[in-house]
């Protein structure tokens, strides 16, 4: 028992079935397509270079299907570190610099041991002093922030700015160098996404498509769209 608590996978592995392997697959290509891009763009937004965005996704992946404990939490980078690592990192060096990779290694290593330790001291209580409204308000600013970094990529325009202010003022004044075709597929993107995971299963089901199957073709939508563009 104790030696569970610490290796949970020696738990459900000897009760894993040979069906669970198809979910489990068809999870694995959506998280492995997906990721490249996502992995890319967080590396970008936090001011690294795009490939170190892939190096900082796949070792947490495997290590948390061994020794995490969860089956439904998401692990790999997000937006919200990227853009937190970007505001610690932006008046030390400059982006995509050597001393900026180093910064952002040492900031990861330093980030680990404190989780590890609170881990170790039993310190996840402190987060139920943390209000909602707090949190909320974090993340919607926050995603406001990443939403509007990415508009220069949507546009295809240069833009630069660490606050939504400097972003938005940036934005206007490269407005005029707005590049159609970028502009085009990013929006058909877009809509293709918002589309499928609202209509896409149902029009399967109409279609005559099983629902496990018109499941899984409804959450794979997602690669066409990456494959495509």
């Amino acid at each position: 028992m104790k030696l569970n608590q610490y290796l949970p996978f020696l738990g459900w592995l000897p009760a894993y079935r040979r069906e669970h392997a198809v979910s489990d697959l068809v999870a694995a290509v959506i998280v492995t397509v997906m990721l490249i891009p996502q992995s890319l763009a967080y590396a970008l937004l936090a001011g690294l270079p795009a490939q170190v965005g892939l190096y900082a996704s796949i070792l947490p992946l495997v290590l948390y299907a061994l020794f995490g404990t969860s089956r439904t939490l998401s692990v790999g980078p997000v937006a919200v570190i990227a853009l937190m690592t970007a505001a610690a990192l932006a008046p030390i060096a400059e982006a995509g610099s050597p001393a900026y990779v180093a910064g952002a290694v040492l900031l990861g290593v330093m980030s680990g041991l404190m989780l590890f330790l609170m881990g170790v001291l039993r310190l996840g209580f402190l987060a139920n002093f943390l209000s909602h409204p707090v949190i909320s308000g974090f993340i919607t600013a926050s995603g406001l922030v990443i939403a509007a970094s990415q508009l220069k990529h949507i546009l295809g325009v240069q833009a630069s700015g660490h606050n939504l202010l400097e972003i938005g003022s940036s934005l206007l004044a490269n407005m005029g160098n707005t590049h159609l075709p970028t502009l085009l597929m990013g929006i058909g993107a877009l809509v293709f996404l918002v589309l499928a995971r609202k209509k896409l299963k149902p029009l399967l089901r109409r279609l005559g498509v099983g629902a496990r199957m018109a499941d899984i073709l409804t959450k794979t939508a997602p690669i066409l769209a990456v494959f495509v563009t």
